[in-house]
Parts: C-alpha cells; structure tokens; sequence
C-alpha cells in the first residue's frame, strides 16, 4: 500500500475528524436540499416566483454540499488524489456555490420585506432575471483566481485534500480581490438582510403576528461566513500562515456546515415550503400558504 505523509501541522486523528465532519455534513446538506429541489419540480403548489429564489438557494447548497463530500472522501485517502487542474475545479466549483448561496440568502429577504412590508407580490419575470443575473455573476467572480487570469489564487487547504481560494498569499491581486468579494458578498448582502428583517420584525410586532424568527437569518449568515471573511481582512495585512492550521481549517469546515442549517431554516421551516416537501414525501396533502 503506496504511503502518504500528513500535511504540516496535523495527525491521523486530526485527518479523519476534519474529514467525518466533512462527511457527516455534506451528506446532510445533500440530502435535505435534493428534497427541496424535488419537492419544488415535483409539487405544482410549490412553484411560485418566491419559491423560486428558495429553489436555487437549495441548488447552490446542494453543489456546495457536493464540494464538501469530495473533500471528506481525499480526506480518508489522506491525499488529494485529483492533481492541480482537479485542485482548481474544485475550488472554482466551491466558489461559484458560496457566492451564489449568499446572493440567494439575500434575495428571499429582499423577497419577504416586498412580501410583508411592501404588499408587493414577485413576479416570474422579476425572479427569473435576478435568478440568471445572481449565478452569472457567481461564475465571474469565481472565475477571476483561476491560472489564466490570476486575480487572487485558488489553492489547496492546509490538509491537503480540498481546495479554496488561498488567502495566504497577500499580494496585490489577492488583497484587491478578496476586500472586493468581502464587499459585494458579505458587507452588501448583509446589510440587505439585515435593513429587510428589521423592517419585517417592526412589522410582526406591530400585527402581533411573528411567521417565523427574523433575527436567524442574519445569525446564520454571521455564524458560518463571518469567520471564513474575517480571516480574508485579516489576511489582508498580516501573514496567515503564521497561524495554526488547525485553526484556518476550521473556518472552511464551518462554512461546509451551513447549506444544512439553510436547508432547515429557509425550506424546512418554511410554512409555505414545509407542506410540499411533506406532500412530496408522502403523497399526502397538508395544509399550507402560497407565497
């Protein structure tokens, strides 16, 4: 049996840790959002132009899990096991489904504001083209750190079996392009999401009717992406590499975790969205509201 050496810095029990939650998460984040992409294509109710966006929420979470099952299985190999062109994939992949993730994140709270506040109903045209302009531009920006154009660098984690936009390396198109995808994916988003929940938390309290818990979605956000961002800013002007890494594993482990925790929060625990997943499932009609 060929042998192969551990990355700098971790262990057998480090490897197979990391790579059990890798997955343990990216089967449930697989699984729980093929069933909200299926119970969506399946059940006529549930295709509604504000559903739409919470589809290709799924969808994003889906390739993203996807991503991650690929790291857990060269996790338990102990070695990438696909070379450099596969490294790039790879991390291209992964970041086409981050950036579109958040942008659909941001999306259904600008949707439910309209909804609730606005009195203003999507349309299919408005969903559709926002739909389309969100993954077009998830596929630019995760294009510009692949070889042939090299504005930031996609490179290998410190285990050594995934990959992800390097934000070790601290140059200058690396710094650029990092504070520019902090910016429009992270700093706008959130404060999208947080001016849309706000508004619809004034307006809950003031019909004394909650639908559901306004401060998660932002929490959510800030839990699992907070962390993987601040480490780009804070590459930004000090050398990462001289933190553990142990320690700058765990942050794209953390985000690896999130697609579950949407699936449950924006599908699952959808009144709208819940009753087609059970009809789906079962065959069975519940009730539940159109968006």
């Amino acid at each position: 049996m060929t042998s192969y050496s551990l990355p700098e810095g971790f262990n057998e029990f480090d490897i197979f840790a990391f790579g059990s939650v890798l997955l343990v998460c990216g089967l449930l984040g697989f699984c729980l959002n093929f069933i909200s992409l299926m119970a969506f294509m399946r059940v006529k109710e549930l295709r509604t132009p504000s559903n739409v966006f919470i589809f290709n929420l799924a969808l994003a979470d889906l390739s993203f899990s996807s991503n991650a099952l690929v790291s857990a299985y060269a996790s338990y190999l102990r070695y990438w096991p696909f070379g450099s062109q596969g490294c790039q994939i790879h991390a291209y992949q992964g970041m086409i489904s981050v950036l579109a993730v958040i942008s659909f994140l941001c999306a259904v709270g600008w949707d439910r504001y309209h909804m609730y506040c606005a009195k203003q109903k999507t349309l299919w045209s408005t969903s559709l083209t926002l739909s389309i302009i969100m993954w077009s531009m998830a596929v630019f920006w995760a294009a510009l750190p692949l070889p042939f154009i090299g504005w930031g660098v996609f490179d290998y984690e410190p285990m050594k079996v995934g990959c992800t936009l390097d934000y070790t390396r601290g140059d200058r198109g690396s710094v650029i392009y990092m504070v520019s995808v902090v910016v429009l994916y992270l700093a706008f988003p959130l404060l999208i999401m947080h001016l849309s929940y706000s508004s619809i938390y004034v307006y809950f309290k003031k019909t004394h009717s909650f639908k559901f818990n306004t401060g998660l979605p932002v929490k959510v956000l800030l839990i699992f992406w907070g962390p993987y961002m601040l480490i780009c800013i804070y590459s930004c002007f000090e050398n990462t590499k001289l933190l553990s890494p142990k320690l700058r594993i765990v942050f794209p482990v953390l985000a690896k975790m999130a697609p579950v925790f949407n699936a449950l929060l924006y599908a699952y625990s959808n009144e709208s969205y819940r009753g087609g997943i059970w009809k789906f499932l079962t065959g069975q009609e519940r009730s539940y509201k159109k968006k």
